[in-house]
């Protein structure tokens, strides 16, 4: 079962996030069906996704991590409420490239160089977005360097996911490690002992370290305290009412565009693959019903 850890050192400078999260991806490969490309690169987005979403200050909130780097994989967007659960999906999940020399997954190629957003929703209609450059693809390298920029918090971190032979998830997650204002050069200088131990965290996870021992691990030498440790999962928020009141928010013309001569359309939902199916009568009737509420 994935699991989300978050603490914080005892001297409150140093804030670190771990996550496992090897049922969520495999659930993401099995509805995409992706490459072990695209299941990498959508695997490390989830595992990002997933430990930010402790910057939402509502619990309705969601987070939304979009990757747009103009490469073979297209755009990639994974969604997280403040719980850590998520939901993802990939333009190009047959997109694939040949493994790099150093016999690791090409994910950096496979997404290229555009632009990384965060874009947080508390739930009050109003939406806080920030964006920075990609700097390599590799995600994990982009996400640090998006909190160093838009944020002005400096991050570091590692995310992986491990494909095994059958193109299926073996181990996934990451970790987040932030340092807060004012801390001390004693405690920089540990953490950055410390972070070469976490580079292949896939591998850690796979050989079965826990999140505690990978906290241990990236905390060693600085006291802390756990403040946050619960469980995630993939969950699609879809809905046939949220659809249906979607599609009936359309304009006449737009809804002759959307059914032309069909008498029913099918609605797939991009981050589960779940069908629904409208009329064009249902739609008119549920748009007249929510217009003569709104007149009163």
């Amino acid at each position: 079962m994935d699991e989300i850890i978050r603490a914080v050192s005892k001297d409150g400078f140093v804030k670190i996030s771990v996550v496992t999260a090897r049922d969520a991806v495999q659930r993401a490969n099995a509805i995409h069906h992706c490459s072990p490309t695209a299941i990498a690169a959508l695997g490390r987005s989830l595992c990002a996704a997933s430990m930010l979403g402790d910057l939402l200050k509502e619990e309705n909130g969601t987070l939304t991590l979009r990757i747009s780097g103009g490469g073979g994989l297209g755009s990639i967007i994974a969604v997280s409420d403040s719980e850590g659960n998520v939901r993802g999906m990939v333009s190009n999940p047959a997109f694939d490239l040949p493994t790099r020399p150093d016999g690791k997954l090409d994910v950096g190629g496979g997404i290229g160089h555009g632009t990384l957003s965060v874009v947080r929703d508390d739930g009050t209609g109003e939406a806080h977005v920030g964006s920075t450059a990609i700097v390599s693809g590799e995600i994990a390298e982009d996400i640090c360097a998006y909190f160093a920029k838009s944020e002005q918090i400096p991050t570091v971190g590692s995310l992986g996911v491990l494909v095994d032979k059958d193109k299926t998830c073996k181990a996934a997650g990451g970790i987040l490690i932030q340092l807060l204002p004012f801390a001390d050069e004693e405690t920089v200088d540990k953490i950055e002992k410390n972070v070469p131990l976490l580079s292949n965290i896939s591998l850690l996870f796979d050989a079965g370290m826990t999140n505690e021992a990978i906290i241990d691990r990236a905390m060693a030498g600085i006291e802390y305290d756990i403040f946050d440790d619960f469980t995630a999962e993939y969950r699609c928020s879809c809905s046939r009412e949220r659809i249906l009141g979607a599609i009936s928010s359309f304009s006449e013309k737009e809804l002759d565009e959307t059914f032309g001569d069909l008498p029913e359309i099918e609605v797939c939902c991009h981050f589960c693959d779940k069908k629904y199916y409208f009329s064009r009568k249902e739609v008119e009737e549920h748009k007249k019903a929510r217009e003569e509420k709104k007149n009163g």
